[in-house]
């Protein structure tokens, strides 16, 4: 509980039992992502309920993630489960949902066939095959393949040139969004946001159950951000299909953007998309890709996403291990220290902002080993963790619902105690939560933001 950037972890076929997700528990993820891209919601419901178990277990407030697909364009099945293309050849899309050949496949939304003009460039599998459309129809469209490869089974198709007008929840994210929050996960996370009305939507089925992530990964998203980022809890910057469809020359300077306009707002922001994508394979990452979370990091971002490292990689657990290191590495850099003096936002002109920025002052000056948020206020948590302390914050609730919420956010763990209401009864209940969590050592100065007694921040020796 010293890190302060998350580590959110996809769950999978490598991951869905209890050994691997209690080492990563063990070794420092914070939230945990049901990707409803995959999986049925029998196995979705198991894992939730697992994760659950192994966090009351360990004495951990786990966070969940319900990830929905959205109108995500893709090709079906194979035959044989996956063809190889080459360059010249012609190749179909189409509406029928039979196994594909060497000269046809069907796609999964056929509606966009008709839009789909003579010229325009479509792509497949993250972008790695690029044809051009010779001619489209309601049933069909022919490609000509531009550069080829081997296609399998269920891959993404993109389509840059021409805008789709599908609606950013589909039947199926509204009914896997309904099983979602009926199991009772923490966050939603929205797919293929476009508008500031799709995140009104889906908080309109939210209605208060969840908490509401926006995915960045639509060229219109980029130019829309700063509304659709007010609108939402969190945003979750998704590189893969913005990469594909604005050019990955453009995503470092969209993470970046994103990440300021979400910590002056103080939205969470993860940053997602193969981070540690070569320990699929290999159980050492490259240097390029521990340079790429580091700089997350340095650019103050929220959390890191493990994606394919976690859901399905041969070495998982040690990606979430190298993920662990890396942050924490970061954290300690004068970089980082000095980024975070240096960014610090402005308060809002509220009595929360007013406190928080007393409380990071009080815990800057007197090298404070933690900042204690005593509150029934979701919304002093928050501010603090926008002030970016450069100790973590532990928020003490009596509420489990939202003691699992906090998962996300920088720097912030939840402590379950039973509410005190007179200042030294508090006084007395954050000492003994201090010992018996290890969160401070004796000599040591701790800063408490108190709402509850009264509103004031003091400093109090260990």
């Amino acid at each position: 509980m010293r890190r302060k950037v998350k580590i959110v972890a996809t769950v999978g076929p490598a991951s869905n039992n209890a050994t691997v997700l209690q080492n990563f528990l063990l070794r420092g993820v914070n939230v945990f992502r049901l990707n409803f891209s995959h999986g049925s919601h029998d196995d979705h419901a198991r894992n939730y309920n697992l994760i659950r178990q192994l966090g009351h277990k360990l004495g951990l407030h786990t966070t969940i993630l319900a990830d929905m697909q959205g109108p995500k364009l893709r090709i079906g099945k194979f035959e044989n489960g996956k063809i190889l293309l080459e360059a010249g050849k012609e190749f179909m899309l189409d509406a029928n949902d039979i196994p594909g050949n060497s000269s046809r496949v069907s796609i999964s939304h056929p509606e966009i066939l008709p839009s789909l003009t003579a010229g325009s460039t479509v792509l497949m599998d993250d972008g790695k095959l690029r044809f051009q459309v010779i001619k489209s129809s309601a049933d069909y469209a022919l490609l000509k393949v531009v550069v080829g490869g081997v296609l399998s089974d269920r891959k993404g198709v993109n389509v840059p040139d021409i805008p789709i007008a599908l609606p950013a929840i589909t039947p199926k994210d509204h009914a896997d969004m309904e099983f979602a929050l009926n199991l009772g996960v923490d966050w939603i996370a929205l797919s293929f946001v476009q508008t500031v009305q799709d995140v009104e939507q889906a908080k309109s089925i939210i209605n208060g159950r969840a908490m509401l992530v926006s995915k960045l990964e639509k060229p219109v998203a980029a130019r829309n951000m700063e509304p659709i980022i007010a609108a939402s809890d969190g945003v979750m910057v998704a590189r893969g299909d913005l990469g594909v469809e604005l050019g990955i020359e453009h995503v470092p300077t969209i993470q970046r953007r994103a990440i300021d306009i979400c910590h002056r707002m103080g939205k969470p922001v993860i940053v997602a998309t193969q981070m540690l994508e070569s320990m699929i394979e290999n159980p050492y990452p490259t240097r390029a890709e521990v340079s790429d979370v580091a700089h997350a990091v340095f650019d103050g971002a929220d959390a890191t996403m493990l994606s394919a490292e976690s859901a399905a990689g041969k070495h998982c657990i040690e990606a979430v291990e190298t993920m662990d290191k890396t942050i924490a590495n970061a954290e300690q850099a004068p970089e980082f220290i000095n980024t975070l003096d240096d960014n610090i936002q402005q308060p809002t002109g509220s009595v929360i902002d007013a406190l928080g920025i007393a409380a990071r002052q009080a815990a800057q000056y007197s090298s404070a080993a933690a900042l204690i948020v005593y509150s029934d206020s979701f919304d002093a948590v928050i501010r603090c963790s926008r002030l970016r302390p450069g100790c973590p914050i532990f928020w003490v609730t009596d509420s489990y619902e939202l003691a699992s919420k906090v998962g996300l956010f920088y720097g912030v763990y939840a402590l379950i105690q039973k509410r005190e209401f007179e200042p030294t009864k508090i006084t007395h209940a954050i000492k003994t939560l201090i010992a018996d969590h290890k969160l401070a050592k004796s000599g040591d100065n701790v800063v408490i933001l108190d709402t509850v007694s009264g509103q004031h921040v003091s400093i109090i020796q260990i």
